[in-house]
């Protein structure tokens, strides 16, 4: 797997607004926002999206979604704020490197796109 733009900023290599960070995960204010809270928050392992976890990976998904329980309650969303895995090609992954988008801060429609 070459290395995508998540890696290089995990590896500190380009910056980014870093909001939370400890040893398995990395959270940061996307660039592009489609929401005026539109966080992103990736497993520094490399996993290049859902169909490619492995049962060893159990642990680091749980991580993944505590830390942005984490992250929600740090960022004062009490009114709520929607999870988004986009899996895939056809389903909006622009980047090959496993992420979870938290949107907040204005009222979220359904069904999305």
């Amino acid at each position: 797997m070459s290395k995508t733009i998540f890696s290089k900023i995990i590896d500190k290599e380009i910056p980014a607004d870093i909001v939370y960070e400890d040893d398995l995960v990395l959270a940061f204010r996307d660039i592009a926002p489609q929401a005026p809270v539109h966080i992103l928050v990736i497993p520094k392992k490399p996993i290049l999206n859902l169909k490619y976890v492995e049962l060893e990976d159990q642990e680091l998904l749980g991580h993944l979604l505590l830390s942005v329980k984490k992250i929600a309650q740090q960022q004062g969303l009490a009114n709520g704020y929607r999870v988004v895995i986009n899996n895939g090609q056809d389903a909006g992954q622009t980047v090959d490197h496993l992420h979870l988008h938290i949107l907040a801060g204005r009222s979220l429609q359904w069904p999305p796109g």
